[in-house]
């Protein structure tokens, strides 16, 4: 039996083993955008399907957090069979920064983080807007909105940033950024 101990010491450890995997520092999709930034980064996240909370300080003093990184794990999880794979810390830097440059405390309100392949697939199928071989099943991306920024400033913050892609779609109402190749799609 799997107690909610051992699944964060599991989280916990899948956390630090994809820290040595990426080496130091993982920023290279974010380049000098974090040197002004303090000793300390956090996010503030409403998963929309889980109705889960969480404000979580992910980096301190140098160093990304193990605990932290498998707790962004749990939360931006596949909510549809609540399968969790490690988020690229790159992608959570980026969204410090976005964070930062909309000067707002309110959450990132989560509308996708990972996707399972399975996930991924059947969306696709539905969906010609859904990529085949999407980030989101990497751990790169994510779809986001923030309560009390227009969705138009939210997208042109993350497009100024120049940082990955990021798409606009206005009508489901939400931006989709990630820490892949910069390229940029959807209506402006």
């Amino acid at each position: 039996m799997v107690t909610k101990t051992h699944r964060r010491q599991f989280l916990a450890a899948s956390g630090t083993a994809l820290l040595c995997s990426l080496g130091t520092p993982a920023l290279a999709a974010v380049p000098s955008l974090l040197d002004a930034q303090p000793t300390k980064r956090a996010l503030n996240f409403n998963n929309l399907h889980t109705g889960e909370r969480a404000n979580i300080e992910y980096w301190t003093e140098g160093r990304y957090e193990a605990a932290a990184l498998a707790e962004i794990n749990h939360v931006l999880r596949d909510w549809r069979n609540n399968e969790v794979h490690a988020i690229d810390p790159r992608l959570l830097d980026l969204l410090h920064v976005i964070n930062a440059k909309l000067e707002t405390s309110e959450p990132f309100e989560i509308i996708s983080g990972y996707r399972s392949p399975a996930t991924n697939a059947m969306l696709h199928a539905e969906s010609s807007g859904v990529a085949a071989k999407s980030l989101h099943m990497k751990g790169m991306a994510i779809d986001i909105r923030v309560p009390g920024r227009e969705l138009s400033v939210l997208h042109e913050t993350a497009v100024a940033l120049r940082v990955g892609g990021v798409g606009y779609y206005p009508s489901p109402d939400f931006v989709h950024v990630d820490v892949g190749r910069v390229r940029y799609w959807g209506q402006s």
